[in-house]
C-alpha cells in the first residue's frame, strides 16, 4: 500500500506544483501593475520592484493553495479512472478509503505547511512590505528626484531640479515650502547638494533667493543668500502607526482581541482574524476529500464522470463561498465564529463518511452471492 500511495502522492503532488504556480503567476502579473507607477515616477529599483510584489505572494499561496489542491486531484483520481487503474485497485479489494489516503496525506502536509505560512511567513512578510512601501512612499533616499520633473513630499514642500551633476549636486533647484497655512515660501537656488542625516534629509542651496508671500496679510518678503539649508523634516511618521492585522501572529491577535482599551469592533477583527488562521489551512483536506470523494463513492461509467466532477465543484464553490462569507460576518458577530468551525468540520465529516460507507468490489460481489443464494 505504500508504493500505491507513493505513485498516487507524486502525481498529485506534480499538478498541484502546476497549477499553484500558475496561478500565482497570474495573481503576481496582476498585482505588480499597482508597482508600475513607483517604477517610472519614483525611480523604483527592479530589485526593490520584484521584492516587493514577492512580498506579497505568501498571502496570496494560502488563498489558491486549497483551490490547486482540489484540482489536481480531481485530475489526478479522473485520470486513474480513465486509465482504468482504479477500477483494478478496487477489483482486488482496495476500499475507497484507502485509494483516498494519498490525497488526504497531501492535505495533511499543505494544512500544516499552510499553518507556519499563516502564522510565521505572512506576518514577516506583511511587515517587511509595510516597511519598504513606507520607505519608497515617504524616504528622500528611496524617492529619487527627477531631472525636470516636480516632486511633492507630505503634501507641503514641492522640489523641482532642472539637472543632476556627475558629482552629485544639482543646478537650477527650486522649493515650494507651505509650513503655515497662510504663508507660503518659495526659494530659487543656482545649485544645491543633497545631504542625508539621522534626523532627516536636507539640502544644501548655493547662490540663490528666499520669497515668502503673506496671503492674509499681503505682505511679500525677498532675501538673497550664499547658502541655505532647508530641511525636509522627519518623513518616518508613518512607522509609528499600529501594526495592521495581517502583520500580527495569532498570539497577538488573541491578546488584542481580549484588550479592553480597544474598540469592540476591532476586538471582533482581531478575534475573528485568528480563528481564521486556526480553520484555514484545514481546508487543503477538505477540497481533498471533496475532490476524490464524488469519484471514489460514483459507479464506474465508461460515459465519463462529468455530472459528479460538476457536483464536487459546486460543493467546492459553496464551501469557500461560505468561508468568506462567514470570515466577514464574523467580524461584526462573535457567534459566527461557530459557523466557520461548522463549514470546515462538516464537509470532512460527509466526506469521510461516504468514502468509508462506499465497499469495493469484491464486498459488492460477496453481497450480490449471498443475495442470490438466499433466493
Amino acid at each position: 500500500m505504500k508504493k500505491l500511495d507513493i505513485y498516487i502522492m507524486k502525481q498529485i503532488a506534480v499538478g498541484f506544483l502546476l497549477v499553484a504556480l500558475s496561478l500565482m503567476s497570474m495573481l503576481w502579473l496582476t498585482q505588480s501593475l499597482r508597482f508600475v507607477e513607483m517604477v517610472t515616477d519614483k525611480g523604483l529599483s527592479v530589485y526593490l520592484f520584484i521584492e516587493m510584489t514577492s512580498l506579497l505572494m505568501p498571502r496570496v499561496f494560502t488563498i489558491i493553495s486549497p483551490i490547486a489542491l482540489f484540482v489536481a486531484v480531481m485530475f489526478v483520481y479522473n485520470r486513474l479512472i480513465t486509465d482504468s487503474e482504479l477500477v483494478v485497485m478496487k477489483a482486488v479489494g482496495i476500499s475507497s478509503v484507502l485509494i483516498a489516503r494519498a490525497a488526504v496525506y497531501v492535505g495533511i502536509v499543505l494544512a500544516i505547511f499552510n499553518v507556519f505560512v499563516l502564522n510565521v511567513g505572512i506576518p514577516k512578510a506583511e511587515e517587511r512590505f509595510r516597511d519598504l512601501e513606507f520607505e519608497v512612499k515617504n524616504s528622500f533616499t528611496k524617492m529619487m528626484l527627477r531631472e525636470g520633473a516636480f516632486t511633492t513630499f507630505k503634501d507641503s514642500m514641492t522640489v523641482f531640479v532642472d539637472k543632476f551633476e556627475n558629482n552629485g549636486s544639482a543646478k537650477g533647484i527650486i522649493v515650494s515650502e507651505r509650513k503655515k497655512a497662510n504663508e507660503k515660501v518659495i526659494t530659487v537656488a543656482e545649485s544645491g547638494i543633497l545631504e542625508y542625516t539621522d534626523v532627516g534629509p536636507k539640502i544644501l542651496l548655493k547662490n540663490g533667493t528666499r520669497q515668502t508671500m503673506n496671503k492674509r496679510t499681503g505682505q511679500f518678503s525677498s532675501m538673497r543668500f550664499e547658502e541655505y539649508l532647508v530641511d525636509f523634516g522627519d518623513l518616518s511618521v508613518a512607522r509609528k502607526k499600529n501594526k495592521s492585522v495581517r502583520e500580527r501572529g495569532i498570539k497577538e491577535l488573541f491578546n488584542e482581541a481580549n484588550n479592553p482599551n480597544i474598540a469592540k469592533k476591532e476586538a471582533l477583527s482581531f478575534r475573528a482574524e485568528a480563528h481564521r488562521r486556526l480553520i484555514a489551512p484545514f481546508f487543503n483536506l477538505v477540497m481533498a476529500l471533496i475532490a476524490c470523494c464524488g469519484l471514489l463513492v460514483a459507479n464506474f461509467n465508461r460515459r465519463g464522470h462529468g455530472r459528479v466532477i460538476t457536483l464536487s465543484i459546486l460543493f467546492m464553490i459553496l464551501v469557500q463561498s461560505l468561508d468568506m462569507a462567514f470570515a466577514n460576518m464574523a467580524r461584526k458577530n462573535e457567534l459566527v465564529v461557530i459557523l466557520m468551525y461548522l463549514n470546515c468540520i462538516l464537509p470532512l465529516c460527509i466526506t469521510g463518511f461516504l468514502l468509508y460507507k462506499t465497499p469495493s468490489f469484491k464486498k459488492k460481489k460477496k453481497m450480490k452471492m449471498e443475495t442470490s443464494n438466499e433466493i
